[in-house]
């Protein structure tokens, strides 16, 4: 069983092409499909066998509950999941299973905006004299941009970019923003902004993150439902004000 994860450098995966390569070698493929939703991307049509979501980032979307969801059209699968989930217990409770599902009645209408924001977003910073490298799948420059266009509907709310200065002008900015918060969450109705060399992965060693392209001045933008200019003059602060140490 092959499981599809995203990591901060936004790395796409040929969905259709691995599922045919998993169902060649007889394995099953399984699709993390958190980051897009099924709003903006169906693993099932490109012939994935299970996907899954974490509940708690953009399909409940407010930063209120933790949950999760195993999916596929396969009986013999389904009934086996089941099985796991009765006798282990491992449903949510009544309240965040509700909050759950009053999130998903907008979930279409929010993934449009975030997607709409975070175009925009990552057209000021790729512009950004401080802004060394952008990644975003919306943009014609991400290197796996036509992949992204034939197996998603929009870019996403997911920007990552490097910070001239590394460590310390990561830090920096994560210390001068003031609209976006300080987390390392995603997938909020508020913008997120993570470190990942100080924060999500500060206990991989720095050989593995420099393998996996995760580098000391990589950023993570969960692009939130604001203003998308009130963003831009956060960032714009953000990036004008660091001061790094020689």
């Amino acid at each position: 069983m092959l499981k599809l994860l995203l990591i901060p450098t936004l790395k796409l995966t040929d969905i259709e092409l691995t599922a045919r390569l998993a169902h060649e070698a007889g394995a099953l493929l399984v699709v993390d499909n958190t980051l897009l939703t099924p709003a903006l991307q169906r693993p099932f049509e490109l012939h994935a066998d299970v996907v899954l979501h974490s509940t708690t980032k953009f399909i409940e979307g407010h930063n209120a509950t933790v949950g999760g969801a195993l999916m596929t059209n396969a009986p013999a699968l389904h009934e086996r999941f089941a099985f796991v989930r009765n006798a282990t217990g491992v449903i949510q409770s009544p309240f965040p299973a509700w909050l759950t599902l009053q999130g998903v009645k907008t979930l279409g209408l929010r993934m449009t905006q975030h997607s709409e924001n975070a175009l925009r977003v990552a057209r000021f910073l790729e512009s950004h004299p401080s802004v060394t490298k952008l990644l975003y799948p919306g943009l014609e420059s991400f290197p796996q941009f036509e992949l992204a266009r034939r197996q998603q509907t929009t870019g996403g709310a997911l920007i990552a970019f490097e910070v001239e200065g590394g460590v310390n002008a990561g830090i920096s900015l994560m210390n001068n923003v003031r609209l976006c918060a300080l987390a390392e969450n995603l997938g909020a109705a508020e913008t997120l902004i993570t470190h990942p060399a100080s924060m999500t992965h500060a206990d991989v060693p720095p050989d593995q993150r420099q393998a996996a392209g995760i580098t000391d001045g990589l950023v993570r933008l969960s692009v939130g439902l604001e203003d998308p200019l009130d963003l831009i003059r956060d960032l714009e602060q953000a990036l004008g004000s660091k001061h790094v140490p020689s």
